[in-house]
């Protein structure tokens, strides 16, 4: 019998997979995708967060435990569980040498990405190239991998893995198993079950584009809840950021998202600003924008920039409505001329400009409106203008299974002793809501991690069991 079975085929999985067959374990991999689509979000990251003391090759400076720690306490708002983050906090400063034996290359940020050169290590060629490296590592180490593959529901008992049954009901059965197959971001049905109906009698959800893989139905996800495993975390939170609204329903990835709310402002369709463009550094805040827009009638804004915030940021794959003034832009946008140009004639008269300084938490900022800039407020007001239409845009839902620092997946808060979760099916336990860069791939390579280690052991005990049963057999016969 197969010892190992790894229902996935992003980060996660990957990791999961690469270290129970470096423990010995048969492992066999089940990924939905076909070979060309593999990898689910995975291949559209670019980087980790990592923890360190010192600078080490292509991280800067230092960024120690407790500053990591108070970073993810911040953006989640305290919504997570402090033993496992710091768990996955440890890991990161750790996982990088194992990485690299595996084939995954690092390298400096690019210049558009210098403030997360001290947090967060680059993968060379992206997530796609790390997502390959893997792939090719567990290919050379005898992993099996069948793509194309999804995988229905589970078959338990009293808490057991025992088999997995896939399309046409093909039957896999395992002496353990680690579902890492993403969360539901991409079951609109769900998503919609999640956001329900706003106070406009409008459906949020019908709007959201989705950054990554179609492939994240949630099924496995779902099957197991109703199964009786533990759950954890609100199915209306997630990743979720503002992108281009021209994005792709699926697949956008990150060149999609636009990186210049920080530089100026966001209004609605009504031409009205509403949240403080500037409360903080950008990887710490990007995720929270695409559930603001999603609060906005229509579910939809715009970010507003002019020619002094051109070449500071990372530019997005669309180029944005251009125009000499703001009338124009107001008109090119589709936005209330009057109410648009009342709204930035406002903000320009409370910037109180000091010191800009886009790396720092300047003094740049406004006084007396609502909302606040608090830092980088400088005045729209040198042309051309741009304009950039933003909306939801959903990367990976955090409703998840409840798990220990085993990874262990839990029954009426029992854990299985044959079943572990990695991933987007478990990220939910560190984070409640909230995002800082980089911290889910820190989350699915430290979780992936332990789930093989987890499955490989519990593989072994299996077979240990099967061999004392055999010998008593034969004891007695």
């Amino acid at each position: 019998m197969l010892d190992v079975l790894v229902i996935g085929g992003g980060n996660a999985a990957l990791c999961a997979a690469l270290t129970a067959r470096e423990a010995g374990a048969s492992v066999l991999m089940l990924e939905s995708a076909p070979r060309e689509l593999r990898g689910g979000n995975s291949a559209h990251t670019r980087n980790l967060r990592c923890m360190h003391d010192a600078p080490q090759d292509v991280l800067v400076d230092a960024y120690p435990e407790e500053e990591y720690w108070q970073d993810l306490l911040k953006v989640t708002g305290g919504r997570t569980d402090e033993q496992l983050a710091r768990l996955v906090i440890r890991a990161s400063s750790t996982c990088r040498p194992w990485m690299v034996k595996h084939g995954v290359r690092f390298q400096p940020p690019l210049s558009g990405a210098l403030h997360v050169a001290r947090t967060n290590a680059f993968f060379m060629g992206g997530g796609k190239a790390l997502v390959n490296a893997y792939y090719r590592s567990a290919e050379k180490l005898g992993v099996q991998v069948r793509y194309e593959t999804p995988v229905e529901r589970i078959e338990l008992r009293d808490g057991r893995f025992v088999a997995a049954i896939g399309r046409n009901g093909e039957r896999f059965e395992a002496r353990s198993c680690v579902v890492a197959a993403g969360g539901f971001e991409s079951n609109r049905e769900w998503l919609r079950e999640a956001w329900g109906r706003d106070e406009r009698g409008e459906w949020p959800a019908d709007n959201f584009l989705i950054r990554g893989t179609r492939f994240n139905q949630g099924v496995l996800l779902r099957q197991l809840i109703d199964a009786g495993a533990d759950s954890i975390g609100d199915p209306s939170q997630s990743h979720c950021v503002a992108i281009d609204a021209r994005a792709p329903l699926y697949d956008g990835g990150i060149c999609t998202r636009i990186d210049c709310v920080s530089l100026g402002v966001v209004v609605n369709r009504e031409a009205r600003r509403f949240h403080d463009e500037g409360e903080d550094f950008w990887p710490k805040r990007y995720a929270i924008w695409g559930r603001l827009v999603a609060r906005q009638p229509g579910q939809i804004a715009w970010s507003i920039i002019d020619a002094k915030a051109v070449g500071r940021f990372m530019p997005p794959v669309f180029p944005g409505t251009r125009a000499d003034t703001l009338d124009d832009l107001a008109r090119q946008l589709g936005l209330p001329v009057g109410p648009f140009v009342e709204t930035l004639a406002a903000y320009n008269a409370a910037c109180r400009v000091g010191r800009f300084d886009h790396t720092t938490l300047d003094d740049c900022h406004t006084d007396g409106i609502a909302p606040p800039k608090t830092h980088w407020a400088l005045p729209i007001d040198t042309p051309p203008f741009y304009g950039y239409a933003l909306r939801p845009g959903i990367t990976f839902t955090y409703l998840g299974l409840r798990t220990d620092a085993t990874a262990a997946v839990r029954f009426a808060d029992q854990p299985s002793d044959n079943l572990f979760v990695a991933g987007e099916m478990m990220a939910g336990n560190v984070l409640g809501q909230g995002y800082t860069a980089g911290v889910g791939m820190s989350i699915g390579t430290a979780f992936g991690r332990i789930a093989g280690a987890g499955a490989a052991a519990a593989s072994r005990l299996a077979t240990a069991r099967t061999h004392t049963a055999k010998e008593a057999r034969h004891a007695f016969a």
